[in-house]
């Protein structure tokens, strides 16, 4: 990294030096960048480098190059799972054009790397790597104008709990510590990773504050961090009794790591005799009965702590089963309700 992380002025603002020169007398100078948060001073430093980068970059820098220097350029903002996504994507996705200077990168040659791709790799993992390479070539070829058709993604269908799911599930888990998980994640919208980091000072009255997650690193050790979004940021109101069930719990609320606590779920869901589906399911459980009960996008945003609602609605509104059949019924007594009124005018 070649900025150190932003420091919170007196002001309230956030301020990041970049390192810019050392002078005839030995002095180091720097460039300043201030802002409202820590990752907007941050992101401001992280392309101020990078402006520096590609100024001094050599014009037979290889993608494999480019790649490790897009990295090491961006990792202060970019969120811990990203960069391990990205350098396992460096290790593995780009054997085919690793070794080629960035200068004969064409549209033909990474269509044709595209399409070698698809032999092996997801339509999901071949976007997200598409899109790492560019997001580098865009640094470093800024005047490359790609032209890339990407496979179609799959419409991947994942089964949205009902009311009647979730209520068979808390019976089965009553008075366990999965249960608080999954009223954090059902009622509150929580993820798993800011279930696991939430500790009994993030309570107050029937508000908990989410602040921080767990989330993997490089290594794929988990570790602790801020929310990868200022969204994510968050006050979320709970129905009384939920924070009953956390009363007396001294230091994290739930005390293992996101990876045990869905291991948990999964023989909980195998023991009910229930439909199969994951923990993070039971958020689109959340946002689709908010949804449903007519709670408006802006507020399901919120509470959920979505950065966008392309995101939300493309993703999390998913329609229950159960309240389909409920609207579905009034569809169609509406229509017969207008046919038996035609009827009675004729």
């Amino acid at each position: 990294m070649i900025y150190a992380k932003a420091k919170k002025l007196k002001s309230g603002s956030y301020r990041c030096l970049v390192y810019d020169y050392t002078d005839g007398t030995g002095k180091r100078h720097y460039e300043s960048f201030t802002a409202d948060t820590r990752r907007e001073a941050e992101r401001l430093a992280a392309e101020y480098a990078a402006t520096k980068e590609i100024k001094k970059r050599p014009d037979n820098m290889t993608v494999y190059e480019a790649l490790d220097k897009y990295i090491q350029v961006k990792e202060g903002v970019l969120s811990p799972t990203t960069v391990r996504t990205y350098k396992s994507a460096r290790r593995t996705h780009f054997d085919d054009i690793g070794n080629l200077s960035i200068r004969d990168i064409t549209n033909t040659t990474i269509q044709a790397w595209v399409s070698d791709l698809t032999k092996r790799l997801s339509p999901k993992t071949i976007a997200n790597t598409y899109g790492f390479l560019a997001a580098t070539l865009d640094m470093f070829l800024p005047d490359l104008r790609l032209k890339i058709v990407l496979p179609q993604k799959k419409d991947t269908h994942f089964y949205t709990p009902s009311d009647a799911d979730i209520k068979t599930l808390l019976m089965q888990i009553s008075g366990t510590e999965l249960e608080i998980a999954v009223l954090l994640a059902a009622f509150g919208t929580l993820r798993r990773g800011e279930i696991c980091a939430l500790t009994d000072q993030d309570i107050r009255g029937d508000y908990i504050t989410v602040n921080k997650a767990y989330v993997r690193d490089e290594h794929n050790e988990w570790v602790l961090k801020e929310p990868k979004t200022f969204s994510s940021n968050r006050t979320i109101e709970l129905p009384h009794f939920v924070i009953e069930k956390m009363s007396g719990i001294s230091g994290q609320i739930i005390k293992v790591h996101p990876d045990a606590l869905s291991e948990r779920f999964r023989r909980a869901i195998r023991s009910s005799g229930l439909q199969k589906f994951r923990f993070h399911d039971l958020r689109h459980y959340s946002a689709s009965i908010l949804h449903a009960i007519g709670v408006p996008d802006q507020y399901i945003m919120q509470r959920g702590g979505w950065a966008s609602d392309h995101v939300m609605k493309a993703v999390y509104r998913n329609t229950i089963d159960e309240e389909t059949t409920k609207q579905n019924a009034k569809i169609i007594s509406h229509f017969e309700g207008m046919q038996h009124e035609m009827q009675h005018e004729n």
